[in-house]
């Protein structure tokens, strides 16, 4: 057992080491302190929360770095031996790039958090803020990918035997990369149209879409798919790529705002001028018109009845949604209360002598 001499006194240096290596832990957790202390002091004068997520998401892998740090500076003053050394260098090469993707991690994730708290999407013009969120959220997972990939990479390079079998592969790369290029292409394909996705936006956060015959929300973006919420609470998983190549109808793209519109089928001698004025009177009483424009017009004539559509703009489309409903249940119930001669009528002329005459 190897021995060092201290003032006069023989210690074995394993608790040498034991020492050096606590007194160096003690003082990396108390300079943590000190700087997330004075981190905290910094974000609690500054307006706003956004540097508080940062310094909430920075302690954890900071305390492990600057303890790694120290250990790293005290290196040379321990007594290893030559397994020892070995060991350290090897569980050094993969702890500290690890622990640098945390870090990084960590503020990758604390940058979206802070976006979404400036981009709020809970008002009612919100595409700004819906551009912002999901520009952020489809760039967090590509810079996530990104940091994970480098990360196992550089803690893998630290292995010697893992770089030997990295050379010796390189030779086979080219068929390996079109094996795997041919058996993951679905998955490289929605990779590549969600970045794209977060540039050309063809869809956002909270966009109210029409895609596969159904009407919803989209409620979550991610690298190789998107989340649709259903009005009747389902949830509707797309491929990120069939927003990029087929076509749907996109409600929300440019702004809430929404025209709706109801239909009836009236008998043609109908006073269309009575309809109109009771019909302007109850969409100007109904508080989910928001005042932009509100019409009554006949758009099509058949042979036992006419086609009146009643048009009004709404804030948002759930809105012109209950909009559309409460005007056809008003305008039902006044043609059924005070013009029931307004209902549809089938006509039929009987009795006339030239139709009794029977030709030779």
């Amino acid at each position: 057992m190897s021995t060092v001499a201290i003032a006069g006194w023989t210690v074995p240096a394993s608790i040498v080491n034991v020492a050096t290596v606590a007194i160096t832990v003690l003082l990396a957790l108390a300079l943590h302190w000190l700087v997330m202390n004075a981190l905290r002091r910094i974000a609690e004068r500054t307006p706003g929360s956004a540097d508080d997520i940062f310094v909430n998401y920075a302690k954890r892998p900071l305390q492990f770095i600057l303890i790694t740090l120290g250990l790293a500076m005290v290196r040379e003053s321990l007594d290893l031996g030559k397994t020892g050394t070995i060991l350290w260098a090897r569980v050094a090469g993969m702890l500290v790039p690890a622990l640098i993707g945390w870090l990084a991690i960590n503020m990758i994730r604390a940058s979206d958090l802070a976006i979404s708290l400036f981009a709020d999407i809970s008002v009612a013009d919100n595409l700004r803020a819906r551009r912002r969120r999901t520009r952020s959220a489809i760039l967090t997972q590509i810079a996530l990918l990104g940091v994970g990939f480098v990360t196992i990479c550089l803690m893998l390079l630290s292995i010697p035997s893992v770089r030997s079998v990295g050379v010796t592969l390189m030779a086979s790369a080219g068929l390996a990369a079109l094996a795997v290029g041919a058996a993951a292409q679905p998955l490289l394909k929605n990779v590549i149209a969600g970045i794209q996705m977060a540039f050309t936006e063809p869809i956002r956060l909270d966009d109210v879409v029409i895609i596969e015959g159904e009407w919803g929300k989209v409620e979550e973006i991610r690298l190789t798919y998107v989340v649709v919420r259903i009005w009747d609470e389902r949830r509707l998983v797309v491929p990120v790529s069939k927003f990029l190549e087929d076509s749907f109808q996109n409600w929300t793209r440019t702004g809430s705002q929404l025209l709706g519109s109801a239909f009836f089928y009236l008998d043609p001698t109908a006073n269309i001028a009575r309809l109109r004025e009771k019909y302007t009177e109850i969409v100007s009483a109904n508080p989910r018109w928001d005042g932009r424009a509100q019409v009554l017009q006949v758009t099509d004539m058949k042979p036992d009845a006419i086609e009146v559509r009643i048009l009004a703009t709404a804030r948002d489309a759930p809105t012109a949604f209950d909009l559309r409903c409460d005007l056809r249940e008003a305008m039902l119930a006044y043609i059924r209360d005070e013009m029931p001669e307004a209902l549809p009528r089938h006509r039929a002329e009987v009795g006339r002598e030239e139709w009794k005459r029977v030709t030779p």
